[in-house]
């Protein structure tokens, strides 16, 4: 298969579902929850459903609320713990509920062919090197891409090239991280433009 930016935008994506990893908070930056809402709306105007965390708060809720509101798919899937904390969404077109976090990545993991990650914290970071960890691991072959808004990874960017630098990451290995920084940029990259 032709690496992603080489696709035909005639040729029809063998994506259908991307998974957004995201903060459950809007951020300090009005941008990160506009960007959120775009990449949502954008993705269900291409038909690509979205499969991400099921919250109704902060970047979650502005990702899911963009899909929908331009017609698209979206799943959520959600821990019993954040229900019990009321924080699912539930307008969504499907909610799972899961016994832990960890059936929740594998659920969102198993649900998606692309793995987007936008600005966030430590939920946002595990769920990214999770799916990167995979990758390494040839547990998938799905790319993995970093939404860079605002430069919001510019400085964890950075630290993956002094950890490749400083050999503990090897150079193929640090080059599986895709980074764009708009979402016209992320979804050519994807093949999905």
């Amino acid at each position: 298969m032709p690496p992603p930016s080489a696709v035909s935008s005639t040729v029809v994506s063998p994506i259908k579902n991307v998974a957004v990893f995201c903060a459950s908070a809007d951020g300090a930056d009005a941008v990160f929850r506009a960007v959120a809402e775009e990449l949502g709306r954008k993705l269900a105007e291409r038909k690509i459903g979205v499969v991400y965390g099921g919250g109704r708060v902060g970047l979650m809720h502005a990702v899911a609320e963009g899909a929908l509101a331009a017609g698209g798919r979206v799943v959520g899937v959600i821990p019993t713990v954040l229900v019990e904390q009321e924080v699912a969404h539930g307008g969504l077109t499907e909610l799972h509920v899961t016994d832990t976090m960890h059936t929740r990545k594998a659920m969102i993991g198993a649900r998606s062919d692309a793995f987007i990650a936008l600005p966030g914290g430590y939920g946002t970071f595990e769920e990214m090197f999770e799916a990167l960890a995979w990758q390494t691991l040839k547990l998938h072959a799905k790319p993995v891409l970093v939404l860079n808004t605002n430069g919001f990874y510019d400085t964890l960017l950075a630290f993956l090239d002094e950890c490749v630098e400083q050999g503990m990451l090897t150079q193929e290995k640090r080059e599986i991280v895709l980074v764009a920084r708009t979402v016209d940029e992320a979804l050519g990259m994807l093949g999905i433009a």
